[in-house]
């Protein structure tokens, strides 16, 4: 018998899931499969209670998330190297859509905000997609003025000027929130590309000033740093919402009171599907599970710099600053959704990435992930294309 080996050569947009980060995979997966269940839970009551439907917000949760795969596999089926040519179209994107939310007639105001386009029946999130549009636009900048960036304060100021812009309109809606999560990821980016620590320093002041008076200033702002301080001066007002949140955790104790069993989700704890689903994971499921998801978010957060550094160890900067960005966008929002919940952070309108109710967040949340599966896999296969060996018998 004589053996012959034959190759295949494939493309890598063929690749099978097991050819992936399997950490990255797995932590993807037990945070997309417990979020639906956590919202399916949570949001039972005000479902029945609005929509005489209590599976109201399941349902769009789950075309929300089919979709966001959907526009996942299109994304694993795009080299990287398409989000850096359309870098600069896509923040221009960004900024069109921030200013069509203000405009009457097209934006939608809900709970006081105008954070919506209306679509139908549909509500699109401007702030979500620009957060994309940041990440695309600062990691292409650092590829392009990496001398500059390096020799000049005007240098690192630009990008800083650029999300100074957004974050001006994002304050119009109000979103005080995505402002903040936007700001520190495009820092976090230019850290991570190894800018001088000087440049933050002599920056640094002017950023803590401004960040500390749009925190007090409008009143209610002000009012939400006091209840952080001390809820209990307000117990039924301004510190409502942490001390129900407070008695949630406190009620899940060790191992929670069972799924489905929550009492703050009845109307106790508002908005329990999306800003205070953490609280109610901890009330149902306890404070196993809370660990168990902080270390879930850890762990997206490392592989996502392990990612970033594979691409840099292969001269690819691009979608290294990219990995970084979506690695610190995803750590960032999880860590002010969890330290809002347990009293660490102000009270902040941001949902829990690739967990709480939101199709404009879960959608998003899985195009960022699809775009570090795929920087991830052309790590893997730097050539753009991977080897599969078969080996054929034959007969003498």
């Amino acid at each position: 018998m004589q053996k012959l080996q034959a190759i295949r050569i494939q493309d890598v947009k063929t690749a099978n899931w097991h050819e992936y980060d399997p950490w990255l995979v797995l932590v993807v997966m037990f945070l997309l499969v417990t979020g639906i269940v956590m919202v399916a839970s949570s949001s039972v009551a005000l479902a029945e209670r609005l929509h005489h439907d209590p599976y109201y917000y399941l349902r769009r949760q789950v075309v929300a998330l089919v979709v966001g795969l959907a526009l996942a596999v299109l994304i694993l089926r795009s080299p990287v190297s398409l989000w850096e040519n359309w870098s600069t179209p896509l923040l221009l994107l960004a900024v069109v859509l921030l200013v069509l939310v203000l405009v009457p007639g097209i934006g939608r105001e809900v709970n006081g905000s105008a954070r919506w386009i209306g679509l139908g029946p549909v509500n699109f999130q401007s702030s979500e997609l620009a957060k994309v549009c940041v990440i695309a636009y600062t990691a292409a900048y650092l590829v392009r003025h990496t001398g500059h960036l390096h020799l000049t304060f005007t240098g690192f100021m630009r990008p800083i000027g650029v999300v100074t812009l957004l974050s001006g309109l994002l304050l119009l809606e109000p979103d005080y929130g995505s402002v903040v999560v936007i700001f520190l990821t495009t820092l976090g980016m230019l850290f991570m590309a190894g800018i001088p620590a000087s440049r933050f320093f002599l920056w640094l002041p002017a950023l803590v000033a401004a960040l500390g008076a749009l925190a007090i200033f409008p009143a209610y702002r002000l009012a939400r740093l006091k209840a952080f301080v001390d809820p209990w001066q307000d117990p039924f007002n301004s510190g409502y919402q942490l001390i129900q949140s407070l008695i949630a955790f406190g009620r899940g104790e060790w191992f929670g009171v069972g799924l489905g069993s929550s009492v703050q989700k009845l109307f106790y704890l508002t908005q329990a599907h999306t800003d205070f689903i953490f609280a109610i994971s901890a009330e149902e499921l306890g404070l196993l599970f809370t660990v168990l998801l902080t270390l879930a978010f850890l762990v997206f957060v490392w592989r996502a710099f392990t990612i970033a550094e594979n691409a840099c160890l292969l001269g690819k900067n691009f979608a290294a600053h990219m990995a970084y960005g979506t690695g610190l966008v995803i750590g960032i929002q999880a860590f002010i959704h969890m330290g809002v919940n347990v009293g660490l952070l102000p009270t902040k309108g941001l949902t829990l990435p690739l967990f709480s109710y939101g199709a404009n967040s879960i959608i998003t949340s899985c195009i960022l992930v699809a775009i570090l599966l795929r920087i991830d896999l052309e790590n893997r296969y730097p050539r753009g294309i991977r080897v599969r060996k078969q080996v054929a018998d034959h007969g003498e």
